[in-house]
Parts: C-alpha cells; sequence; structure tokens
C-alpha cells in the first residue's frame, strides 16, 4: 500500500479553467512522485477539456472510490451519469450544479477520511447557489460541513501570507461585522495555523487598520481606536505577538510586509489586491482553523479564457503542494505532540 497523500480535487465550474489547470497540472507525471491525486467529475466532461486543450496523450483512471486509487496514475471519480452541456465562458445553471456535485461528493470523502486533502478549482459562487449550497463562497461551506465555530480565509506564498477578518461580505457591511471579538478570533486561528501548518515557531503578525491612514487618531473614522487596537492589546495579553494597526497602502508599499510572518486584513480587498499583485501566480488559499485541509488556487473561474489554452496551472499546483506540506507538518505536529506527552507520563511514572 502507498503512503503517499490521496489528494481530492473538485473540478469547479465545469464552463471555466478548473478542468484546464487540472489536467495541465495532473499531465506532468512528476506529480505523481509526491501524492496520488483524485479527481471528482466526470470522464466525459474531462475529455471535452482535454480535446479543446488538444492532450490527446493525457486520460484518467475511472474509480468507485478513493479506494481502488492507482498511485501511478491520475485517477478520477465519476460523480453523476447524465452528459453535461457544456458552454465554455457562458455563466449558466449547469456550471453550479456540477461544481456543486463534484464539491459534494469530493467534501464528503474528505470529512470521512478517505482523503487526506482537498484541493478546490474555482466556483462561480452566483450560479452555484441552491437549496444546497447557500454560502458565499467555499470557505463558509467547508467550515459548515466540517463543523467549525470559525476559519480564517489564508491567502499564502512563500514571499506572504495574509488572512482577512470579514470575507465575501459586501462592502457596505464591513465595519459592522468588524468587532473585538472577530479580530481576536482570527488572529488566534492565524497564530495557531502558523505554528500547526507551518512551522512558525513565535509567530509575528501585523494588523492593518480599517480607515484610509488607520484612521489619522480618529481624523478618519474612529474603529481603529474603539475596537482594532483594544483587540491588539488585548491578543498581546495572552501571549500573541501582534502589531499594528497599521495603514494598509503604505504597509504593502515600503515593504513592511516582508518583517511579518502574516499579515491580518479587515475585509477581501484589503488583504487580496495586494497579495495578488506581490504572490502573481503562486498564491493559494488555504482555510485556516478547521480539522481538514482544503487550499485553492488565488484565481476564479476565468470565463474569458476558458477553452483558450491560456490559463496557468502554476496556482493550482502550488495549491496541491501546499495542501500536501500543510497535512505533513499537522501529522508531524501531533506525533510530536503525544510523544512529549508519552514521555512526560514516563518521567512522572518513575518519579
Amino acid at each position: 500500500m502507498s503512503d503517499k497523500l490521496k489528494i481530492g480535487i473538485s473540478i469547479g465550474d465545469v464552463n471555466g479553467i478548473g478542468l484546464e489547470v487540472i489536467i495541465k497540472t495532473l499531465a506532468d507525471a512528476r506529480i505523481l512522485d509526491y501524492c496520488t491525486p483524485i479527481v471528482y467529475g466526470h470522464t466525459k466532461v474531462a475529455s471535452f477539456h482535454r480535446k479543446a486543450l488538444d492532450m490527446g496523450e493525457f486520460s484518467f483512471n475511472v474509480i468507485n472510490s478513493p479506494a481502488e486509487v492507482q498511485g501511478k496514475r491520475a485517477n478520477m471519480i465519476n460523480c453523476w451519469e447524465e452528459d453535461v452541456k457544456i458552454e465554455l465562458g457562458e455563466t449558466t445553471e449547469t456550471g453550479g450544479k456540477y461544481a456543486f456535485l463534484s464539491l459534494e461528493r469530493a467534501t464528503n470523502d474528505l470529512i470521512a477520511g478517505q482523503i487526506d486533502a482537498l484541493v478546490t478549482a474555482p466556483i462561480n459562487k452566483h450560479n452555484i447557489q441552491s437549496e444546497s449550497f447557500h454560502f458565499p463562497g467555499h470557505t463558509e461551506y467547508l467550515q459548515e460541513r466540517a463543523g467549525g465555530q470559525d476559519s480564517l480565509m489564508f491567502l499564502v506564498s512563500e514571499d506572504l501570507r495574509v488572512g482577512v477578518v470579514t470575507g465575501h461580505v459586501p462592502v457596505t457591511e464591513i465595519a459592522s461585522k468588524i468587532s473585538q471579538e472577530s479580530i481576536i478570533s482570527k488572529l488566534k486561528l492565524m497564530n495557531d495555523s502558523l505554528k500547526k501548518d507551518f512551522w512558525v515557531r513565535k509567530p509575528k503578525i501585523a494588523v492593518l487598520g480599517l480607515n484610509p491612514h488607520a484612521g489619522d487618531n480618529g481624523l478618519i473614522g474612529n474603529e481603529e481606536q474603539t475596537t482594532i487596537i483594544p483587540a491588539i492589546e488585548q491578543a498581546k495579553a495572552s501571549g500573541l505577538l501582534v502589531m499594528g494597526p497599521y495603514a494598509a497602502d503604505g504597509f504593502f508599499a515600503n515593504g513592511a510586509y516582508k518583517n511579518f510572518d502574516a499579515v491580518l486584513a479587515m475585509y477581501h480587498d484589503q488583504g487580496l489586491i495586494p497579495f495578488k499583485h506581490i504572490a502573481f501566480e503562486n498564491g493559494v488559499n488555504f482555510t485556516a482553523g478547521l480539522n481538514i485541509v482544503r487550499t485553492s488556487p488565488d484565481h476564479g473561474t476565468a470565463y474569458d479564457i476558458a477553452g483558450k489554452n491560456l490559463a496557468s496551472e502554476i496556482s493550482f499546483r502550488e495549491a496541491m503542494f501546499a495542501a500536501m506540506h500543510i497535512v505533513k507538518n499537522r501529522r508531524e505536529s501531533a506525533e510530536l505532540t503525544e510523544n512529549t506527552l508519552a514521555f512526560g507520563k514516563l518521567s512522572r511514572d518513575r518519579d
């Protein structure tokens, strides 16, 4: 039995670039030296995309469950039987329906422990909405499925790690959703993830302000004085190494982020715009704070280039390696903790 990790992959919107970046990643057989990939979708849909990419030599090994994987092949589980109408570059109900069927089946296997991690290709957050999926995005869906009280949208790369207090919420609601409690919760999740998932011994975290110039001492908004600074002080009192609040523009422009292990932004675009600029194609979206491991590329469905063989697979490949890295770090951390506890018990017994 192979000891390689089983990495599940959901295909995302069938009309986007999800299957393109998946196939391009898995077509490089070197990935099979590190993991056993299992794609949740359908061979007919994959064949359509393969032909669009003119990759005639590539094929999947079809299985019914993760227990049947072949370690030297890219595997696929067919999640439906009917034919699917693919309209590359279009936003359709079909795209959302089959994105969800793929995600649901993969998540079921992830929670059941049949796969070690999940890498999700991009969905369209509008057309995937249904009675079964009523979430702003993957992060919130997986948090509920995994039974988590909270989670952190954590964008990671070699050069920068950024988390957000508020994720997929309208700009008009951001300020009302930021509280001392929410900031402290995200800081604790970030700190724990840096230690457990990335093996940062003593994480140093920067916190951004909400308002321009971090409020300018109350001249441009008072959330820094009433909410963010008290949260930082409370986090420091609990033992976290946290600094701020920093004005976002200058913080990224002058390279101050290089002095920290991670940055907590107040809202989605405040953190993701500089992250995507700095990380270029290497960024990965990681859902931190859950007992499962899920990563994704840091781009969307890219309908405008779907089917044109223009999509780069770099971010998706990085997401696969990040998932493997995090799973192994967690297991080694758990083993180290178990050994430490066992040694402590042995010492006490001898005393």
